[in-house]
């Protein structure tokens, strides 16, 4: 994976400004973004995802142009083949387990699925073992069985990148290294690039990850690579 990236973004609430300078390119199949709470990093994962648009800068992922302000070009969250795990999984409660795999082959909710897509579903559903639970709403699985149905939801549709906001921070310490040992294993399988925003730096060793720190918005020096 080559990925640069270097937006700036400022976010107003009622009160006060938020802004956003992030700048780094790296050449990896795994990164990890770490930093406080409120640092920017999951600010970030959403501009790379293309749910966010920065007010300047360009990002840009293999080559291919994601964002460049100055080029005009904002491709949709839909095209960029970047598969996106939130840390509160986002799942849909009141659809299935199936339903939310699924939903992100459906293109609008509720539009039926050709045979293709059923069969790209179900592989799914078996390759993390919630087969069994297809019928079953979120408010009705554990927390680990509903992590699984987030990264069957985002794997389904073939991304090129994977992102992962604090996938593991709502476990419970033995479920957390469970929940890494099956990404760990997921990752070394299908060969599948990850960007992963964390607080704990055992990530960055169990997946031997390049390190980025961001902290009030910037990229902290002496812990990245060289910018972009």
């Amino acid at each position: 994976m080559e990925l640069s990236v270097n937006l700036r973004k400022t976010l107003h609430t009622r009160h006060s400004a938020f802004d956003l300078d992030i700048r780094f390119s790296v050449q990896t199949e795994v990164l990890v973004l770490m930093g406080a709470s409120g640092a920017g990093k999951s600010l970030t994962l959403q501009a790379i995802a293309g749910l966010i648009q920065p007010d300047a800068g360009r990002i840009s992922l293999d080559g291919r142009v994601l964002y460049d302000a100055e080029a005009r070009i904002n491709l949709p969250a839909r095209r960029r083949r970047i598969g996106h795990v939130f840390q509160d999984y986002a799942l849909f409660p009141h659809m299935t387990v199936y339903d939310n795999v699924a939903a992100s082959l459906s293109g609008i909710l509720g539009a039926r699925l050709d045979a293709v897509a059923h069969e790209r579903v179900a592989f799914w559903l078996e390759a993390f073992e919630i087969a069994a639970i297809r019928h079953s709403y979120p408010s009705q699985v554990s927390g680990g069985q509903r992590q699984r149905v987030a990264l069957a939801r985002a794997l389904v549709a073939g991304p090129t990148l994977l992102l992962l906001d604090e996938p593991f921070s709502a476990l419970d310490p033995r479920l957390r290294t469970r929940m890494r040992d099956e990404l760990l294993q997921l990752r070394e399988r299908i060969a599948l690039p990850l960007v992963i925003v964390s607080h704990d730096e055992i990530d960055v060793h169990t997946f031997s990850a390049e390190l980025i720190e961001i902290d009030a918005g910037r990229v902290v020096p002496g812990r990245r690579p060289a910018s972009a």
